[in-house]
């Protein structure tokens, strides 16, 4: 919200400098993002009038004007603008005058002839961006009058940066009513005498939509004269508030808009066919905005149609069809109210935003629609009105109304919250600033929020108006005094910050993604067809909630590639959500809906940075898997083949955590990894993380004073024989053989597999182990016993216990 100060102090003028009135709008939550100069410094620039224009004997693109600036002696001035002509008054910068920038005018000769000042436009005057031509002044501007003066260039604008809950503040008049509540200073509230019907025109409008607009209020006048230039006090003040004058009528209904926050449309009534309905679209209805933009409207969308179809966008944008132009002469003046729920969305849906959507998304006051009409009728009158002009009368329908139930605030509960002892005469007083009507009782105010404070529901909002008025700044700071108590993490379970730890120190970078996405990437990544959807997106393509978040590292990792990224390593712990129709409402779930808490890493390119001592490679599947069961050293996880949409057919396993699948590993599937144009398929993984938490207690052991024996043992398997299974085999073997007792480590030290190529060399033995498509898995193991030193014998019995455990459930046989 953007205005000048000039016009705020018009209404409420405290005793308080520009920089002290910023500060207590700031502290009573209205936000002073700066106050600033409507123009740059400059001086020695006068109004003057242009008395005659020549051309210049030596250049065609250049004229000789005499001008009077005021100073008693007529100026010879050499200018290039376009429109310079005789009799038009404009800035000029006499010698000696300083221009934005510290650029000094001073005597010029220009193409021989002598020049004695500046005649400027706007841009160089830094008022705007225009450069067209000279600034042309009004024809009544007083000749030799100080610039900075007469147009006021000393004031200063201000501009708000308001929360969403203030949409009264989203005006003139509703910032004074803040300002004089929190100063004192008298509030000057405008009035609106009525304006008398000359004639008895009315349009016919029916509101078929209640619960669309509540209140819609016109008057039909005739005879203006839309060519009337737009005053420059009203222009000053548009354009001080970021708008641009476009013509008067446009420039009216712009300006009721910033002073009161009353949006309003105007009609050419010779363009609207028949009488308007209010209305929800219809399927197939489309229509040319002001923007030129046409858009397909639905039983979603508002509007205003007539005879011949749809004429606006009803809160958001008025159409091309019917806006008035220069030879406008009839028009129809509109102002309603619509309720906030039917206008909230619907701009951001055509990807666009009006101001008039911006205020009636928060709501706007119901209760002065007649008032504000008579209002422009009266500045329509005053700036276009011809002596032919009519006026019809105000066509005023009430249909649907917001109801003011009364908010009741006790006044010790303020207490308690604010932590102030604030008596209930001052909470009283404090509110009544406010101008909210309010009825005191015992122990508490009865309030009825005003029409125009759409933001005042609860008791927690009269107690935070109370805090505004009396001075969050008042408020002491107090350290909290409940008794605190460090508490130790239990032992029995793994903290979050102990896995992000854990992928940090292992070269990871943490991602913290949108739980939005594209819906593209769940029917990629996750194969779901139909994913949850966002009703409102923040953006057209974060539409969905995800359902993993293997989307968000691949997005992560083509952006660092596209920015000569060569290596990635990165990780995201955080909820995804996937339908469940037993979930209930809990703190992870919502009826449908399961948030589970999920971690994923994703690892792209050389598996250590460069360097001598280490030969180049690329990871792979096993440096991946090696990081996750890093991770979960001491617990029972396991892995086994598996096919996930996201992931390589021939290169992907489930993860099992004490034989429960909590998630998925794998290479990218070559098809994503065309799709996201990625040079190399990036090695991932996504696990559920509470599985994770819970960890096994350490359980202490003696430190063994006796020697280990080491043992190595190879054997052929078949080939469709996984690791894991011998691994399977073998940790039952040690819990049920008595020869296995000693048994402290097995583990795979070698994989051979005989080719085609050396099976000349390998005998037999290799022969047939070739042709009976096996292989052989070497295995050493490492046996101690804590209470003597192990005879050969019982090393001798533990390998054999494997061998014959392994042959017997693994058909496996000693390599000889």
């Amino acid at each position: 919200m953007q205005f000048p100060e000039s016009w705020l102090r018009a209404y409420a003028d405290p005793a308080l400098d520009s920089d002290a009135l910023a500060q207590a709008l700031t502290m009573a939550g209205l936000e002073v993002d700066e106050t600033v100069a409507v123009a740059p410094p400059f001086c020695g620039v006068v109004v003057a009038e242009v008395l005659d224009v020549a051309r210049h004997p030596d250049a065609d693109r250049l004229t000789v004007c005499r001008v009077d600036a005021g100073a008693g002696a007529v100026l010879t001035i050499v200018c290039g603008a376009p429109n310079v002509t005789a009799g038009i008054r404009v800035p000029c910068a006499l010698v000696g005058a300083e221009l934005p920038g510290g650029f000094a005018i001073k005597e010029a000769k220009m193409r021989g002839v002598l020049s004695q000042g500046m005649l400027c436009s706007a841009r160089e005057l830094g008022l705007s961006e225009d450069h067209q031509g000279l600034l042309v002044l009004p024809a009544d501007a007083p000749v030799g009058r100080d610039l900075r003066q007469y147009l006021l260039l000393d004031e200063r604008k201000i501009t708000i940066k308001l929360t969403p809950n203030r949409g009264d503040c989203l005006s003139v008049l509703g910032v004074a009513r803040e300002a004089a509540a929190i100063t004192g200073a008298p509030l000057r509230a405008p009035s609106f005498a009525p304006v008398p019907a000359t004639i008895d025109d009315r349009l016919p409008v029916r509101v078929l939509a209640p619960d669309l607009c509540g209140r819609f209020s016109g008057r039909v006048i005739r005879g203006l004269n839309a060519r009337a230039p737009t005053p420059l006090w009203m222009k000053q003040r548009l354009e001080r508030s970021g708008q641009r004058s476009i013509s008067a009528l446009v420039d009216i209904s712009n300006y009721v808009m910033l002073e009161l926050g009353r949006p309003s449309h105007v009609f050419d009534l010779d363009k609207v066919h028949g009488g308007l309905q209010v209305r929800w679209g219809r399927a197939g209805e489309t229509v040319e905005l002001l923007n030129g933009q046409t858009v397909a409207v639905d039983d979603w969308v508002g509007v205003i149609a007539d005879d011949r179809g749809v004429e606006a966008l009803a809160g958001v944008m008025g159409g091309e069809a019917t806006a008035v132009a220069l030879e406008t002469t009839n028009v129809y003046v509109e102002a309603a109210f619509w309720w906030p729920e039917s206008i909230q969305g619907r701009a951001r849906r055509f990807n666009f935003s009006t101001d008039a959507a911006h205020r009636f998304e928060r709501g706007v006051d119901f209760s002065t629609t007649v008032e504000h009409i008579e209002y422009i009728t009266r500045l329509l009158l005053e700036i276009c009105g011809t002596p032919t002009t009519r006026v019809g009368p105000i066509d005023d329908q009430v249909l649907a109304l917001p109801e003011r139930r009364p908010v009741t605030l006790r006044t010790e509960r303020c207490r308690k919250v604010l932590g102030v002892a604030i008596g209930d005469e001052e909470i009283v007083e404090i509110l009544q600033r406010l101008a909210l009507p309010c009825e005191r009782q015992p122990g508490r105010v009865a309030v009825t929020p005003p029409p125009y404070r759409f933001d005042l529901q609860i008791e927690e909002d009269l107690i935070e108006e109370v805090a505004r008025l009396w001075g969050f700044g008042r408020i002491p700071a107090q350290p909290p005094r409940a008794p605190a108590v460090m508490r130790s993490q239990p032992e029995g379970r793994r903290t979050q910050h102990l896995l992000r730890q854990h992928l940090g120190a292992a070269g990871y970078q943490e991602l913290i993604n949108y739980s939005f996405v594209e819906a593209q990437w769940e029917r990629d990544f996750n194969g779901v067809e139909e994913p949850i959807r966002v009703l409102n997106p923040i953006a057209s393509h974060l539409s969905a909630m995800r359902s993993s978040l293997i989307g968000g590292l691949v997005a992560a990792l083509r952006y660092n590639l596209n920015r000569k990224a060569a290596r990635v390593r990165v990780y995201e712990l955080g909820r995804v959500f996937a339908r469940d129709p037993s979930a209930a409402d809990g703190p992870l779930a919502v009826r449908g809906v399961r948030q589970p808490l999920r971690l994923a890493a994703l690892a792209y390119g050389a598996v250590d940075d460069e360097q001598w001592g280490l030969p180049a490679r690329a990871v792979d599947f096993f440096d991946v898997k090696g990081d996750l069961e890093g991770m979960l050293a001491r617990e029972a996880i396991r892995f086994e083949a598996a096919a996930h949409p996201a992931l390589h057919p021939g290169r992907s396993a489930r993860v099992l955590l004490a034989g429960e699948p909590i998630g998925w590993i794998g290479e990218l599937h070559p098809r994503w990894q065309q799709r996201y144009e990625l040079p190399g398929a990036p090695v991932l993984f996504e696990v559920e993380v509470a599985p994770l938490l819970p960890v096994a207690l350490p359980v202490a052991t003696a430190v063994p004073k006796f020697p280990e024996v080491q043992r190595d043992v190879a054997l052929w398997f078949d080939e469709s024989v996984p690791l894991q299974g011998v691994y399977d085999v073998v940790g039952e073997l040690a819990q049920t053989d008595p020869r296995l007792r000693c048994l402290r480590q097995f583990r795979l030290f070698d994989l051979y597999r005989p080719s085609v190529r050396a099976s000349s060399k390998v005998g037999e033995v290799g022969a047939n182990a070739l042709l009976n498509k096996e292989k052989s898995l070497a295995f050493r193991l490492l046996l101690q016993d804590t209470e003597r030193t192990l005879a050969d014998a019982q090393a001798e019995a533990a390998v054999a216990a494997i061998v014959e455990g392994l042959s017997t459930r693994l058909n496996a046989r000693l390599r000889q």
